[in-house]
Parts: structure tokens; C-alpha cells; sequence
């Protein structure tokens, strides 16, 4: 337990913190030097995979783009697929689609229609929880072309700005560090 702790810690001090960025206000977490640690990539993967390990995982799907590192290492971690969840226009062969508000307007993301069945266990992957708008779309888009269940993982969740709120009670979602704002 207290490995796991400090793991945690270690994890939460390698996130560089970049105020002003995109835009004065907003202190934006950058998660890649995570990634450029080959100690703190290894304690991502290893804590993550462990949270999903014996769920019966089949798919893992990464939002672009910043959920396309992680999450295909957890999909090979835990011997699932791995499913890109792109915007608009990215895809080339037959896609479902979801549209959602932004701060700035709307945005879709897409999915290729032949990338999930019914019978799948889907773990969906990106690198922050803020509002919740892109994962919430995902989550959405997910249930409407059917799977048996649906889980949602963070990196990082800023809990202040309550995303989690916007899913279904039973939603199981999970963030691997956690910060107030």
C-alpha cells in the first residue's frame, strides 16, 4: 500500500504544470512528461492495467489524441484491441458519429462502425477529466452502437470542475491522480 501511494505521488509530481495555457487562466496539466519518464510511463501503465485486469476487457478505445498513447499500451497490457476515437473526418472507412458542444462552438468525434459489437467490454481512455464534454460524447456515442459494458479512465480528473457529474450515477469511471483547482 504505501508503494502504491508513493507511485501515486511520484506520478502526480512528474505532471508539469504550464499556467496561461491555451489561454490566460487556465493552468493546463501536460501529462507528457510522464511519458518521457521511462519510470513514470512504467508505474502509469503497470497501475492502470492493474486497476483493469480480470474485468474481461476486450476493447480499449483512446480519444484523440492525447488518449492514443495510453491507451494502447493498456489494450496490449491487458490483451484487448485497441479503437481510435477520432474528429470529424479523420476516419476513412464507415463511421457513427456524436456531436457536442464546446466551449467555442460544436465538435464531432466518430468511431468506424465496425470497431465494436455487442459483445464487448469497453475500457475508454483519455488523459484528463475536466467538463467531461469529449469523454461524455464518447460515452454516449459507445452506448448507442450497443456493448455489454462500458468503463471510463483518467490520468488526471480536476475535480473542482465536476465532469463526472454529467455521466449516469453508475457510470464506473476512475482517475488515476486527482487534483483540486
Amino acid at each position: 500500500m504505501k508503494t502504491a501511494l508513493a507511485n501515486l505521488e511520484k506520478l502526480k509530481n512528474g505532471v508539469r504544470n504550464i499556467p496561461d495555457f491555451p489561454i490566460k487562466g487556465i493552468q493546463f496539466k501536460d501529462v507528457t512528461t510522464l511519458f518521457k519518464s521511462t519510470e513514470l510511463l512504467a508505474i502509469a501503465s503497470k497501475t492502470l492495467t492493474d486497476e483493469y485486469r480480470g474485468l474481461g476487457i476486450t476493447k480499449v478505445i483512446g480519444i484523440e489524441s492525447r488518449g492514443f498513447i495510453m491507451a494502447p499500451i493498456l489494450a496490449l497490457n491487458l490483451q484487448a484491441g485497441f479503437i481510435p476515437i477520432r474528429k470529424e473526418g479523420k476516419l476513412p472507412a464507415d463511421v457513427y458519429e456524436e456531436e457536442y458542444e464546446k466551449e467555442y462552438g460544436k465538435d464531432k468525434i466518430q468511431i468506424h462502425k465496425d470497431a465494436l459489437t455487442s459483445e464487448d467490454i469497453i475500457l475508454i481512455h483519455d488523459d484528463l477529466l475536466a467538463t467531461g464534454g469529449t469523454m461524455h460524447a464518447a460515452y454516449n456515442l459507445i452506448n448507442r452502437i450497443g456493448v455489454k459494458k462500458i468503463y471510463i479512465n483518467f490520468l488526471i480528473e480536476l475535480e473542482d470542475l465536476k465532469g463526472r457529474e454529467i455521466f449516469p450515477k453508475d457510470t464506473d469511471i476512475r482517475s488515476l491522480i486527482k487534483y483540486s483547482i
